[in-house]
C-alpha cells in the first residue's frame, strides 16, 4: 500500500508586484495556516517517508513551517514541481524509490488539484470529495491511499481519498504569528 499526501502551499503575498511569481513569500494568513497544518500532522501522526517540494519560495516556506514535525524526513526541493501539470506530477511520483511507502508532495494549483482528482477518480470519503471538487484552497491537504505495490503502477483511478483537510477546518487555537 502506498500513501500520498498532496499539500498545496499556504497563502502567499501579492504585496510586492515587482517580485517574480517564483519568489512570492507567504503572507500572515499563510503562515498561520501552515502552522495549523503542522499541528494537524503532529496530532494525526503524519510522517511521510519523503517530501517532494517545489523550489518556489512559498512552497519552501510552507515546508519550513512543517519541518519541525518532519525532522529526519528526507526532502527534495525541485524546480520541476513549479508549474507542473497533473501528468508531470504523476510521472514524478511514479519515479519514487521502491522502498518508500509514503510521500508528501508540496506544490501548486492547478496541477495539484487535477492530480488529486485524477488519482482518486471519485472514490473515497464522500464529504472530502465534495470539498475537493468544490475548491482546493491554499494550505489544503489531500490524503490518498493506493493498493499499487510499486510506484510506476500509480495512475488515475488507482487511489482512494482518505481525507481532504482545509486550514479553515482546523482548530485555530494557539494561532500566533
Amino acid at each position: 500500500m502506498k500513501r500520498i499526501y498532496l499539500l498545496r502551499h499556504a497563502k502567499s503575498s501579492w504585496d510586492d508586484v515587482a517580485l517574480d511569481d517564483f519568489q512570492r513569500p507567504l503572507n500572515a494568513r499563510g503562515r498561520k495556516a501552515a502552522k495549523r497544518m503542522a499541528r494537524h500532522f503532529t496530532e494525526h501522526s503524519i510522517r511521510p517517508n519523503m517530501v517532494l517540494c517545489s523550489a518556489a519560495l512559498r512552497t519552501r516556506s510552507t515546508y519550513e513551517l512543517l519541518e519541525p514535525v518532519l525532522q529526519g524526513v528526507p526532502v527534495s526541493f525541485e524546480d520541476g514541481i513549479y508549474e507542473a501539470s497533473r501528468s508531470d506530477l504523476l510521472h514524478r511520483l511514479q519515479r519514487l524509490d521502491g522502498h518508500l511507502n509514503s510521500v508528501l508532495l508540496i506544490g501548486h494549483n492547478p496541477g495539484l488539484e487535477k492530480l488529486a482528482l485524477a488519482l482518486c477518480g471519485g472514490h473515497g470519503d464522500h464529504a472530502g470529495l465534495e470539498r475537493l471538487e468544490a475548491k482546493y484552497p491554499t494550505g489544503a491537504l489531500t490524503i490518498l491511499d493506493s493498493s499499487v505495490p510499486h510506484w510506476p503502477e500509480l495512475d488515475a483511478n488507482k487511489c482512494t481519498l482518505v481525507d481532504f483537510i482545509r486550514p479553515k477546518d482546523l482548530d485555530p487555537t494557539d494561532d500566533d504569528d
